[in-house]
């Protein structure tokens, strides 16, 4: 019996016009990973707001990016859906 190889990373390079991984492959760790990256996009806009201003939102958010890696990076999967909640919400 074989199986066909599955990249959880597949998301990132497939037409979905969102990007966001979608159907019954999607799981945490996509989902996750997704939210991760775009975070990661609005930190760099809040890095880009003249005069500091956006440096405290930028910081909240590094920390919440760095904390949900962790998770992944120990599968804990209740930090996991804990911190992919909280990202999901970052705006």
């Amino acid at each position: 019996m074989t199986s066909t190889p599955h990249d959880p990373l597949d998301f990132l390079n497939s037409n979905n016009n969102s990007g966001k991984p979608a159907g019954p492959h999607a799981d945490l760790v996509q989902l996750l990973l997704y939210e991760i990256i775009r975070v990661k996009e609005l930190i760099a806009y809040y890095d880009s707001i003249p005069n500091g201003a956006g440096q405290l939102g930028a910081s909240i958010l590094t920390e919440l990016v760095t904390e949900a890696y962790n998770s992944l990076v120990n599968y804990d999967v209740v930090l996991m859906k804990k911190y992919y909640d909280l990202l999901l919400n970052c705006d």
